[in-house]
């Protein structure tokens, strides 16, 4: 669920880009041990304001891993330290974010500065004079200028600049309708998914819905095999009430397992749990216990507990590799071969607090490799959906955003890039909503095909709406 942030106390001295002065930087290349390797990490994103707020990457442009243990971050003030825990590691080429807000705040006018340990050896530096619109990002990573870009922590900087393709009016009708009956879910829907007859949707109190067709266009809870009032999600072992936020099938459909996205523990909300989830749902009882986890967070840059994954969607291997798409582990095309079995694709998570999509193969033995990081230019991702008759995934964003929809494809370099930008329905308000589903091809009428959105919210007593997108 996306919650408004209290915004920390700000700065109005207006200060001057910080430098690292050639005397410093001559200083640190005579030094035998320490030089060469600290004059290669880069103050490389900073981020002061939006869902995630307060964190600053780091970059190493250099050929050698650099130990960063101890190094120290600080803003304008010097008595304001964050230390780098003990054993961090920059590889050569890698990004690393950090989020500062519990030893400071970054303000509209500000600095992030870069220290060796102890806090008094300057390595690098930058200041601004209004908050980052949404990110300030070298450009290029590690040696250009700073600029506003979309938020990448974590990853390659988006230097084409915001990702703030002007939205286009909807491709579909203006007209959306209610498709589910008054206060049946309460608040909290989330991710949605089609799967011909059937929609799963996932809920943020920890319910994973079947749900079947009413006969008006709409849907409803399935009564049969305990699917009445959802089913209770569970960690491995019978334990925990996971976040559910986004829902997903591969080719095998349900009989393969429903996975879900979920972003924490519900018994331990303070703490981010960035993990997809596999359910057999094929039993009639009230809870449904994953037969598999899959723990991304340590791969991932921090985020806020509420602000993780939101969206989970499949794509097929022969998608990718008809597409010419580039595994990001090896910078090679990407070889289904290489990996064990997996399910036959990749999986496509969106994050919330960054506006990033991370793709992850996700093996059957229960490792996982990360193949993928894109950015979508939003401050926000609530849903992502894989859209097979097109090749092209949907983010979308909810009322963070004004309902705003971005498809992206793989391009020429074999990375997903954003090529349209979609205004939200005219008819719908700029709703709170969390999930969005496409219908299949089958369900085309003189042009247009349904397509589903959740209200976290329930506004009116309503989580779920139904509109048109073109075939």
């Amino acid at each position: 669920m996306t919650l408004s942030r209290a915004r920390r106390r700000r700065r109005d001295v207006t200060l001057a880009l910080t430098a690292v002065p050639a005397l410093l930087l001559g200083a640190l290349a005579a030094a035998p041990a320490q030089a060469a390797p600290a004059d290669d990490i880069r103050v490389n994103e900073v981020v002061t304001t939006g869902s995630v707020e307060d964190s600053v990457e780091l970059y190493n442009k250099g050929a050698s891993t650099v130990d960063l243990s101890g190094w120290v971050l600080k803003d304008d003030d010097n008595g304001s330290a964050y230390t780098i825990a003990a054993g961090t590691t920059l590889a050569p080429g890698a990004f690393r974010a950090f989020d500062v807000h519990a030893a400071f705040g970054l303000g509209s006018s500000d600095k992030a500065r870069l220290y060796l340990p102890g806090g008094t050896t300057l390595v690098d530096g930058h200041s601004w004079s209004s908050h980052s619109a949404p990110s300030w990002s070298r450009c290029p990573d590690g040696t250009g200028a700073f600029k506003a870009a979309a938020v990448t922590l974590g990853a390659a900087n988006s230097c084409g600049g915001t990702g703030g393709t002007s939205p286009a009016a909807w491709p579909g009708g203006s007209s959306v309708a209610t498709a589910d009956a008054a206060n049946v879910f309460g608040g909290d829907l989330s991710g949605l998914h089609q799967e011909g007859n059937v929609l799963w949707a996932a809920q943020n109190s920890g319910k994973l819905w079947r749900l079947v067709r009413d006969g008006s266009g709409g849907w409803k809870p399935d009564t049969a095999n305990g699917w009445t009032s959802g089913k209770t999600l569970r960690f491995p072992g019978g334990s925990g009430a996971p976040d559910g936020e986004g829902v997903t099938v591969t080719g095998a459909g349900a009989a393969g397992g429903v996975f879900v996205a979920s972003e924490r523990n519900g018994d331990a909300s303070g703490t981010s749990r960035l993990s997809v989830l596999r359910y057999d749902v094929a039993g009639t009882g009230s809870a449904l216990t994953a037969v598999r986890e899959w723990n991304l967070t340590a791969s991932l840059p921090a985020t806020g507990s509420n602000l993780g994954f939101e969206g989970i969607t499949w794509v097929p291997d022969t998608a990718l590799t008809g597409a010419g798409f580039k595994d990001a582990s090896t910078g090679a095309p990407y070889d289904p071969a290489g990996y064990g079995p997996h399910g036959g694709g990749v999986f496509f998570v969106g994050v919330e607090g960054t506006g990033a999509v991370h793709g992850y193969v996700l093996q059957d033995s229960g490792s996982f490799t990360r193949v993928a990081t894109v950015s979508t230019g939003m401050a926000g991702v609530m849903e992502v959906q894989w859209e097979p008759q097109a090749s092209r995934l949907w983010a979308v964003c909810d009322n963070t955003c004004g309902g705003q929809h971005r498809t992206l494809k793989v391009d020429a370099t074999g990375a997903f890039a954003v090529v349209a930008a979609y205004s939200r329905p005219t008819g719908m308000p700029d709703l709170n909503n969390e999930g969005f589903a496409l219908a299949g091809a089958d369900e085309c009428v003189a042009g247009t095909r349904p397509a589903y959105w959740s209200d976290d919210s329930a506004t009116g007593g309503h989580a779920l709406r139904r509109g048109t997108v073109t075939c």
